[in-house]
């Protein structure tokens, strides 16, 4: 068997809530027959509006959830990832931090979760708050933190164990933009030194930034490519553009139907 190339691989992945009953179809399709790699060492997006599929397709890749149909595989394993667990550091929307203590303690106890202990943590938790911009707020109560830093809190702790695959949902809202711009550079840093990022984003220059730009809408992939050919592909002079005119070529598509 020759080596994988990709960190993450969906093959005609679909998803839907609810159930087809004998008194009528309820359910609600929220990916349609997607199918996408991530290679390894690359930042790849998933770019486009709120309800398009984004949060579900990173909760599939992450075992939260299982596909109705088609094959989803990380890090070589199909969920839910007995293996590949422990290399995946996970971002959600949502934060999932303990208020009533501090930063840095948040950052003990998961690092606990991972199995870190000693030197190795306390090295770890100086690091990501470093690359985190907290490292003056490491004592103070998390209730204290402001949504932007509890963002950056949330990266931290995806960050601690040095994970091979990072999987971050919306991980700049509520950042101001020198925030965005030195944690989009830190995300560049890690690409270039192995590490694998998809992350999932609304803001178009973000998406600028990454290798492979992944456009949904309406849970189907409209176009997958770098940013330059999307930009190349639809005569456009940014990425809001080019995704207005797939989605109008898509929705062109769907009306002849």
């Amino acid at each position: 068997m020759g080596q994988r190339t990709s960190a993450i691989d969906l093959v005609d992945v679909s998803h839907h809530f609810g159930r087809k009953t004998p008194a009528g179809d309820h359910r609600h399709v929220v990916l349609d027959n997607v199918s996408f790699s991530v290679p390894f060492g690359r930042i790849v997006c998933l770019l486009g509006p709120s309800g398009c599929g984004k949060t579900t397709l990173v909760n599939l890749v992450m075992g939260i959830l299982l596909p109705s149909s088609g094959r989803v595989s990380v890090l070589g394993e199909l969920a839910p990832y007995p293996r590949a667990r422990k290399r995946i550091g996970f971002m959600p929307q949502d934060e999932a931090l303990y208020q009533d203590i501090t930063a840095q303690d948040n950052l003990r106890f998961f690092g606990n979760l991972y199995g870190m202990t000693g030197t190795d943590l306390t090295e770890a938790i100086e690091e990501v708050l470093e690359f985190t911009r907290l490292s003056s707020h490491r004592k103070k109560m998390v209730s204290q933190y402001s949504g932007g830093m509890k963002r950056r809190l949330s990266l931290a702790i995806a960050l601690l164990h040095s994970p091979r695959l990072l999987v971050l949902d919306e991980p700049t809202v509520g950042l101001d933009p020198e925030h965005r711009a030195h944690i989009w550079n830190g995300f560049r840093q890690l690409s270039e030194m192995g590490r694998t990022i998809l992350v999932t984003t609304h803001i178009m220059d973000e998406a600028a930034r990454c290798d492979t730009v992944v456009m949904l809408r309406q849970g189907k992939i409209i176009a997958q490519d770098s940013p330059d050919e999307l930009l190349r592909r639809t005569r456009s002079t940014d990425l809001e553009q080019a995704f207005l005119k797939l989605g109008a070529a898509q929705q062109k598509s769907q009306d002849k139907k």
